[in-house]
């Protein structure tokens, strides 16, 4: 596959973020990869298709004898995990049996067919083939909706991973732990602000910066809704403000109101989101040129006015859609990212009721359509789909575990942001908070997966076979002080997974902490736990 794709050894080790070394002895068969994420990794950037995954993923189950693999690259000691998480599913058939260790003289053989896989000429069109026989037990292919493994140096847990959108405009801020909010739907549009040219009504926002500020959380202002007076003959917005989706018609007017909120919040605000939904007609219905021109002039105000605030791009939703998707990529063509230093985008299910992994099938789709416009911007999602009110509740369990592994998706996919939506409402499928009332079950919920993970580094996380899991079992691990934790949950079901020696303890969202009990299997349902060292 190697040869086939044309790449040197030393191109193929910078792609992969590997040793020229290291590839050089996997793809020759001198050493086996301790994890099939690392063959994985090799294969695709040569254009693996999953057929050839499947093959090469029973190759490597046959030559991974732990006497085999001897190598000490520092790659490979950093990309090696504490020890498979796996043995039993019970909501969907198993993968088969790990191939039993071959009889003595046979391990070469092995060794041998991996390589071929990895570097022998193939058709990218059809199904690879080997002369050498396969295990007859194959192992079940990734769900439709999984993400590649991926293992890092230890990287803190970005501080501001856990966002709410607030959807109230009291002052009052949440009751339980998160780190950061978003202002949307809590009546701070340009057009409640500024309701004609040369007067502001700050109360609200004021209300609301004092209260966060007085939280210790940092405030995402976002921007949108063009008052009537700027933009008379434009479309009206769904909101019952009179703003208009439409542009200023002078983008002076514009300029002057950026100004004036940076001037008035200067160290107060934390970020400026320059837009919302800049591709959504019911948000934005200027053309992507004018959008981008109003980012730079937004951005060369605030850099004036205040040079600490970050600078959230116009963010971009409706990304299950083509033109959606289309919409971000041509701001990138345009450069409109060059003026920002984080795009905003709105990561959600198709539906509330879907798992949150599905996001994850976004994420990439979202990631080629920046490289397809030649941008690479860091990255928060800012909020959810237009339709979100119009979506049946969820019921418990259900809302508990799609809120919480909301976050989970976050840091699998590397995002430094995820803002929840919303606090403060009712009428939406995940209720956190209303304003004036205790926190849910899946607020709580959340305040203790963030209890779990902050002031931790993450250094990987996987799923299913890929990751040495049974099908449908996602885990992400981190160190804190030393020690190691994971996190452990099912997509849909549940199974039973082998908890590594160092493990002892098992923590539920509720609270509650139980020993690992002496057969060391764990039940994972798709409420996440939390193994780690006894307390």
């Amino acid at each position: 596959m190697k040869d086939q794709r044309g790449y040197s050894y030393e191109t193929l080790a910078r792609k992969a973020h590997m040793s020229r070394s290291s590839v050089h002895r996997y793809c020759r068969g001198i050493v086996i990869p301790v994890e099939f994420g690392t063959a994985e990794r090799i294969a695709r950037l040569c254009g693996a298709h999953t057929r050839q995954l499947s093959e090469l993923y029973r190759f490597w189950v046959a030559a991974s004898i732990p006497e085999t693999d001897t190598d000490t690259d520092t790659e490979t000691e950093r990309e090696a995990p504490l020890a498979p998480v796996a043995v039993t599913q019970e909501s969907a058939p198993a993968p088969a049996p790990v191939t039993p260790r071959p009889p003595a003289g046979s391990t070469r053989g092995a060794v041998a067919s991996l390589a071929f896989i990895l570097l022998c000429v193939v058709s990218l069109s059809g199904s690879a083939h080997s002369t050498t026989p396969a295990p007859a037990a194959a192992h079940s292919a990734p769900a439709p909706n999984a993400a590649a493994p991926w293992t890092q140096a230890p990287t803190p847990v970005p501080n501001g991973l856990f966002g709410m959108t607030l959807n109230s405009s009291t002052g009052a801020m949440p009751t339980f732990q998160i780190d950061t909010v978003r202002l949307w739907d809590s009546r701070t549009r340009w057009s409640n602000i500024q309701p004609r040219r040369g007067e502001f009504d700050w109360s609200i926002l004021d209300r609301l910066v004092a209260g966060a500020n007085g939280a210790g959380l940092p405030v995402v202002f976002t921007m949108g809704g063009t008052p009537e007076w700027a933009s008379p003959n434009g479309p009206r917005t769904a909101y019952d403000d009179g703003s208009r989706t439409s542009p200023p018609d002078d983008l002076a007017d514009w300029k002057t109101f950026v100004a004036a909120v940076a001037d008035r919040y200067r160290g107060r605000i934390d970020a400026y989101e320059l837009w919302v939904m800049g591709n959504d007609p019911r948000y934005f219905s200027g053309s992507l040129e004018t959008l981008v021109e109003m980012t730079r002039e937004a951005k060369a105000v605030l850099d004036a006015v205040d040079p600490d605030a970050t600078v959230v791009c116009p963010s971009m939703g409706r990304l299950w859609d083509a033109a959606g998707m289309r919409g971000l990529e041509r701001f990138s063509e345009l450069r409109g990212y060059d003026s920002c230093d984080v795009a905003g985008v709105k990561l959600h299910q198709r539906t509330a009721s879907d798992p949150p992994e599905q996001l994850l099938g976004l994420v990439g789709e979202i990631d080629r359509a920046f490289h397809r416009g030649g941008s690479h911007p860091k990255l928060w999602n800012t909020g959810t789909t237009y339709d979100i009110p119009l979506q049946k509740p969820l019921e418990e369990p259900a809302a508990s575990a799609n809120a919480v592994r909301f976050f989970l998706v976050g840091l699998y996919a590397r995002y430094q942001r995820m803002y929840f939506y919303n606090w403060g409402g009712s009428k939406i499928p995940i209720v956190m908070q209303p304003d004036g009332q205790p926190p849910t079950q899946a607020a709580l919920y959340v305040e203790e997966l963030r209890r779990w993970v902050h002031g931790t580094r993450i250094r990987s996380c996987g799923n299913g076979v890929a990751a040495g899991l049974p099908v449908g079992v996602w885990q992400c691990r981190f160190d804190r002080e030393g020690s190691e934790l994971a996190v452990v949950w099912h997509e849909t079901g549940t199974a039973r997974v082998l908890a590594p020696q160092k493990l002892t303890a098992v923590h539920h969202l509720d609270g509650t902490v139980v020993a690992v009990p002496a057969e060391r299997t764990v039940e994972v349902t798709t409420l996440p736990v939390l193994l780690t060292p006894a307390p």
